[in-house]
């Protein structure tokens, strides 16, 4: 048993409730289907998350309105998860985890099945927002269950695995769904996303075990939770750290066709590399986060900034450039399941509220790095400048994460000496 690990256990050892029980639950043979059930949801979140991206211009045309307008459907889904996360946290507190995952799969399922039918601009902005409101909620529960029946010394290696299903839909997931879009109109590429979410509700009832070993907590327990330095310290890390990430990918495109001379046919296989970064980030951050905790997210957010400023300096050689970037999606995503862990960790017996906190703040970097890479665009620095962004943006997150391990070390918290 590793010395963080039993840290963690004896800085909660006399608490009541207790959010989560370490030990392995009777389901651990089973493993390796939970974690594939778990990351088949989020295959089908990041999905429906990123697909609208591509299918503006079919959206806007079919609505009869115009990109621009169109554009707003992304941010009524971006909306639902930042207010989602936190309050469905909280009044689900009391619910077991088996039957949240199933009910949050559910209503993930109706958002976009009434988005898939929705007769105006209106009611397609309501149906995303509905469709957006689980998403936190999800990978914040899921990675709890992932953990829990991991067991020590896997936790962080089972939500990176988890997590893989976001990473898988952009390489896999988003190129289909916009295909098919493209080719049968938008709502057919919804349609796709209807059935993913059908067959991972059946697929949660069949192989999710009761979990009645995780034991829940209340309202007002994941409310206190709130009160902690070192959760916000480290959702701050994450708002921070990745909002340059997101500014980087924002005007990737661009970047390549612009500077580096690069035609829109190679987008696509920028895109997949970057995509295929972050499963291998997952992967590798995880079996990081196990063995060096803090660490292995100091080393994702270091190499997150020396990976986009290296894209700044090849940008203009084009190729070499996509080779750039497939790193910069690796160096990114290998910091979230660090993060993740470390939530749990600080968050004792709110961790369902931190856990889901955390997409709510992976969104407001997304939505914070697109509007700073628009700001520095117009500005007239040119698609370079993003990059450049997100490299600074990278560093202020390693500050953030060194302020938030050193309180920890000087007693504020405790459970990550």
């Amino acid at each position: 048993m590793s010395a963080r690990y039993c840290t963690v256990r004896e800085s909660v050892v006399n608490t009541e409730p207790r959010a989560v029980v370490d030990e392995p639950s009777t389901a651990r043979p089973h493993l390796t289907w939970i974690i594939l059930v778990l990351a088949l949801g989020g295959f089908g979140i990041g999905t429906t998350e990123f697909v609208a991206m591509g299918l503006l211009p079919n959206i806007a045309g079919d609505l009869m309105i115009t990109e621009s307008t169109a554009s707003y459907v992304i941010s009524a889904y971006a909306l639902g998860v930042v207010v989602g996360a936190p309050v469905i946290a909280v009044l689900a507190a009391r619910v077991s985890r088996r039957t949240l995952l199933i009910a949050l799969m559910v209503a993930f399922t109706a958002g976009n099945a009434l988005s898939l039918i929705a007769p105006s601009f209106g009611t397609l902005m309501a149906a995303r927002f509905i469709a957006g409101l689980p998403h936190g909620a999800y990978f914040g529960v899921a990675a709890l269950v992932a953990a829990h029946v991991a067991g020590p010394g896997r936790r962080a290696r089972a939500v990176g695995q988890v997590m893989l299903g976001l990473s898988v839909a952009n390489v896999a997931g988003v190129p289909v769904a916009t295909f098919i879009g493209q080719h049968f109109g938008w709502r057919a590429a919804l349609g796709l996303v209807v059935v993913i979410g059908a067959v991972t509700v059946v697929s949660l009832w069949r192989v999710l075990p009761s979990l009645t070993d995780m034991t829940t907590t209340d309202p007002r327990t994941e409310l206190a939770g709130l009160r902690s330095t070192q959760i916000w310290l480290t959702l701050f890390v994450g708002m921070i750290g990745f909002g340059g990430f997101f500014a980087f990918y924002t005007f990737l495109n661009s970047a390549l066709t612009s500077i580096g001379g690069l035609s829109e046919s190679a987008v696509p296989i920028a895109l997949m590399l970057f995509g295929l970064g972050m499963v291998t980030g997952n992967i590798v951050g995880g079996r990081l986060a196990d063995r060096y905790g803090d660490i292995a997210i100091g080393i994702g957010l270091a190499g997150a900034a020396v990976t986009l400023l290296l894209f700044a300096a090849t940008v203009s050689t084009g190729w070499p450039a996509v080779v750039v970037a497939f790193g910069v999606g690796m160096t990114g995503s290998s910091a979230i399941p660090g993060l993740q862990t470390r939530l749990m960790d600080v968050s004792h017996d709110a961790q369902t509220i931190a856990a889901a906190l955390n997409h709510s703040a992976l969104n407001v970097a997304n939505a914070l790095g697109a509007w700073i890479g628009g700001v520095v665009v117009a500005a007239g620095y040119g698609y370079r400048a993003p990059s450049l962004v997100g490299a600074a943006f990278g560093v202020a997150g390693l500050v953030v994460l060194v302020i938030a391990v050193v309180s920890a070390r000087r007693g504020a918290v405790g459970p990550r000496r």
